[in-house]
């Protein structure tokens, strides 16, 4: 039966791809890519004359009943720019598709920049949080990092070089400039680079950022909640002044701050009488 393939391909290095993948993508009838452009030259550097068509975000709802439409006849393989379809980039909509019409889908498994990082990072890797690109917007990124910062387990986001600057910011405002960091540049390519210090040290290492980045940020040390914990019964202590000189009642205020810092509504109450 015609077979959906998703298969992994190199993050940086192009001798980073499997066998069993070199296989798969000579033996379909189709190869749908990210950008055609990108794959055209992994397919040139092995010799692989299979045709391509371009499968992304831009096209994929015109695209994906094409390709379904194929997958009834034929075996196609799914490809993003680097690393595995669907992780951060297209292809969820298509394997999808393809489950819903009983076909097949088999993953070829391969290259991953989340797994490179952590097996180079040198930090406890037992459990970990991935949430792709952080947000690129100041708001939505701080407070993602917010519903973090207590986190007893390793933190990874990808980021872009112009945005690495303010993100390192908002991760010091937030986590304090002493929390450990690992930054992955350009992993598995020519310029690799791995920084392995403090966030504060991170802002001043990367001055001019290029490439791409892979960011693991460190569990929280009992430390670090203490003095996450002090950060917040303070900040929310002045937040309880500004709502009592507004003329809010305790439940309100209660409320408010309840949402906003994650303290209990007896410590927040507790706060109230003592403010």
């Amino acid at each position: 039966m015609p077979t959906l393939y998703i298969v992994a391909t190199p993050i940086g290095n192009l001798e980073d791809i499997t066998l069993r993948a070199l296989r798969v993508l000579r033996d379909v009838s189709l190869i749908a890519a990210e950008d055609t452009r990108v794959t055209k030259k992994l397919l040139q550097r092995y010799d692989i004359e299979t045709p391509l068509t371009s499968y992304n975000e831009h096209n994929m709802f015109t695209k994906t009943p094409q390709i379904l439409t194929k997958l009834r006849e034929t075996d196609i393989a799914l490809v993003s720019d680097a690393g595995t379809p669907s992780i951060r980039d297209p292809g969820k909509d298509l394997i999808l598709a393809a489950i819903n019409a009983d076909i097949p889908v088999v993953s070829i498994p391969g290259p991953s920049a989340i797994t490179t990082a952590l097996a180079i990072s040198g930090l406890p890797i037992d459990k970990f949080t991935f949430f792709g690109y952080l947000p690129k917007k100041s708001k939505e990124r701080s407070d993602l990092i917010e519903s973090v910062k207590a986190k007893k387990e390793v933190v990874i986001a990808f980021e872009s070089p112009h945005r690495l600057q303010e993100s390192l910011k908002d991760l010091r405002s937030i986590l304090g400039k002493q929390r450990q960091i690992v930054v992955c540049r350009e992993l598995t390519k020519m310029f690799e680079e791995v920084y392995r210090g403090t966030i504060g040290n991170a802002i001043d290492y990367f001055q001019q950022p290029r490439g791409e980045f892979t960011l693991l940020i460190a569990a929280a040390t009992a430390e670090d909640s203490a003095d996450l914990d002090f950060k917040t019964t303070s900040l929310a202590t002045e937040e309880i002044i500004k709502l009592k000189s507004m003329g809010l009642s305790v439940r309100d205020a209660v409320d408010i701050i309840t949402e906003k810092h994650g303290l209990t509504r007896r410590a927040i109450y507790s706060l109230w009488l003592d403010s």
